[in-house]
């Protein structure tokens, strides 16, 4: 397995590097560097206090943290959301408060996780006819819902 290197640079003295909590995990955890008061139904930018570059021909993928989601109703807007390989600016993570209590988002609290994927890039070619497949142009809810 190809092992690639991304780079971090804090932009925050609070920053919290990400890092992967398991042995296996696919997900680096990113944290938060700021105290924020989610009410129900209410979303906020949180920051991180970082930038990265991404390794060539790879993106990251930001997704929630499934024990913020089934614990307290907290999720990720835009997910998963896609930082291009050529962004440097901070990472920010759109947290969304689902539950009907108000969420302190703590300063170190873990708020999402990130993965780091590869990107094929493909030639778009316009067509008249496009083959035939099994599926052809079903869509929703064509597999059943058992």
């Amino acid at each position: 397995m190809e092992e690639y290197t991304l780079k971090i640079k804090r932009i925050s003295e609070k920053a919290i590097l990400p890092n992967y909590a398991h042995k296996g995990d696919a997900g680096l955890d990113l944290y938060s560097i700021e105290e924020v008061i989610l009410e129900p139904g209410e979303r906020s930018l949180i920051h991180t206090g970082i930038q990265l570059e991404l390794p060539q021909s790879t993106e990251a993928q930001i997704r929630p943290r499934s024990g913020l989601a089934l614990k307290y109703g907290i999720t990720t807007l835009n997910s998963p959301g896609t930082i291009d390989e050529g962004y440097r600016g901070e990472i920010g993570v759109i947290l969304i408060n689902h539950s009907n209590e108000t969420f302190k988002v703590e300063e170190g609290m873990k708020i999402a996780q990130m993965i780091i994927q590869p990107v094929v890039k493909v030639k778009v070619v316009e067509t008249i006819e496009l083959s035939e497949s099994e599926r052809n142009e079903k869509g929703f809810g064509s597999s059943g819902i058992r």
